[in-house]
């Protein structure tokens, strides 16, 4: 609901500060900060509890998944290592026998 409002000049500066230091809107720094003043009830109806579905990604038992980012620079390493080595090739002057 849009509505406009008088906020005295300290609580606005103070809102605007817990928003910056939250990286969050102003907008949403005034709900949270009017939630949590009416009580958890207020938020706890309005949101209910997040449901988590697991899923499975197919990966084969002893792949570490930690390591996928590791994996991915090294691949990307030996494309760019082909690249500069085909380049490279191709910018040698040939030799006429």
């Amino acid at each position: 609901m849009r509505t406009t409002l008088t906020i005295d000049d300290d609580l606005a500066g103070l809102l605007k500060e817990r928003a910056r230091v939250l990286g969050i809107p102003f907008k949403e720094a005034v709900n949270r900060t009017i939630r949590a003043g009416l009580g958890e009830a207020v938020s706890a109806r309005r949101h209910p509890a997040a449901k988590t579905i697991p899923h499975s990604f197919g990966f084969r038992p002893g792949i570490d998944l930690d390591k996928l980012g590791q994996l991915a620079d090294e691949l990307e390493a030996e494309a760019f290592a082909e690249k500069a080595h085909d380049s490279a090739r191709r910018q040698r002057p040939r030799s006429r026998a």
